[in-house]
């Protein structure tokens, strides 16, 4: 059978082209669950103008609402995913006035942080059925969690702001705050400003070091297959005397394992065109926290690695100083 042509392919795609993609039964379940949330916030909205809004209401929708995690996220514009990343660093930090707001003695025992990884959206729903503790934490963190001055300093603005009993009032102001904050979570999160590598560029400057970045030619020439673009390489591709890699990880994929072996590749292949160049990373994040797997491979790639923490920029720095010099 011989190969269809170029021309007829092309043709096929574009004449029978179905425009975007839709499997009906699955969209009728669907809605099925989009009119529940509806149904469960209406639900909700009614109690806060007769009754206004309180804790043991919220709670009451955790436990006896399928839907009543998302429903309540929904509301305040606060994704599962971030959910979980405060749930984990609930469980790690040994904060008194967090602890105390989510009663945590009561649900969370006492875990190695080396052992430690990141609960299924499964384990923490079958703990808000089990556990009223853990259920009224959940709820506390939606209602006060923007007050406690650890999450002030450790989480983002954009994300801190969700943490309010306002925007469970369904006061028309905070809905369209949340809404906002939907439509803008994208554009957010790709800001060149909010990529933690300015941190990195902003010590550069202020040591007057020059740096590059993209591919390097000897990389291009003898491993081009395997090679990747380079954050920075100082001061520059012809003379690579500090060659810098960063990830800053703030959920967790199983793209992780794949870029740890992409990193210790990169490594072996530094070392072999250019002895001369210490390969280091910026490592840093929830995401990494809790892969403790994918971390121990990514940091074998680099010979030193370094956060994004003020005390780790300073020692980055002299770091610089040091080798530049």
């Amino acid at each position: 059978m011989s190969e269809l042509g170029q021309d007829v392919k092309f043709k096929t795609v574009i004449e029978k082209n179905t425009f975007y993609f839709h499997n009906r039964c699955f969209e009728e379940r669907y809605e099925a669950d989009l009119h529940s949330l509806k149904e469960i916030l209406l639900t909700l909205r009614n109690e806060v103008d007769t009754h206004g809004l309180n804790k043991e209401f919220c709670e009451k929708l955790l436990l006896e609402k399928e839907h009543g995690l998302r429903a309540l996220l929904a509301l305040t514009g606060l994704s599962n995913e971030t959910l979980k990343r405060l749930i984990t660093l609930i469980r790690i930090k040994d904060d008194k006035e967090l602890n105390v707001l989510v009663e945590k003695h009561k649900w969370c025992r006492k875990e190695s942080v080396e052992n430690l990884t990141e609960w299924t959206d499964s384990q923490i729903l079958k703990l808000i059925r089990e556990n009223k503790y853990f259920r009224k934490g959940v709820v506390s963190i939606l209602f006060e969690g923007g007050t406690v001055p650890f999450l002030a300093q450790t989480i983002p603005l954009f994300e801190l702001r969700k943490l309010s009993s306002s925007k469970l009032r369904f006061e028309i102001p905070e809905m369209i705050d949340t809404l906002i904050r939907y439509k803008e979570k994208g554009s957010y999160s790709g800001k060149k400003d909010n990529n933690a590598e300015v941190l990195i560029e902003a010590v550069l400057n202020k040591l007057n070091v020059t740096f590059e970045t993209g591919d390097l030619s000897d990389l291009v020439s003898h491993a081009h297959a395997t090679k990747r673009t380079m954050d920075f390489i100082i001061p520059n591709k012809s003379n690579p005397r500090v060659i810098v890699e960063s990830s800053f990880l703030t959920t967790t994929s199983s793209g992780q394992g794949d870029k740890s072996k992409t990193e210790i590749t990169i490594g072996s292949l530094i070392k072999q065109h250019y002895p001369e160049s210490r390969f280091i990373g910026f490592i840093d994040g929830v995401g990494w926290y809790v892969r403790k797997g994918d971390l121990r491979r990514m940091v074998s790639a680099y010979e030193d690695v370094f956060t994004f923490r003020e005390d780790e920029l300073k020692r980055f720095e002299e770091f610089l100083v040091q080798f530049i010099s």
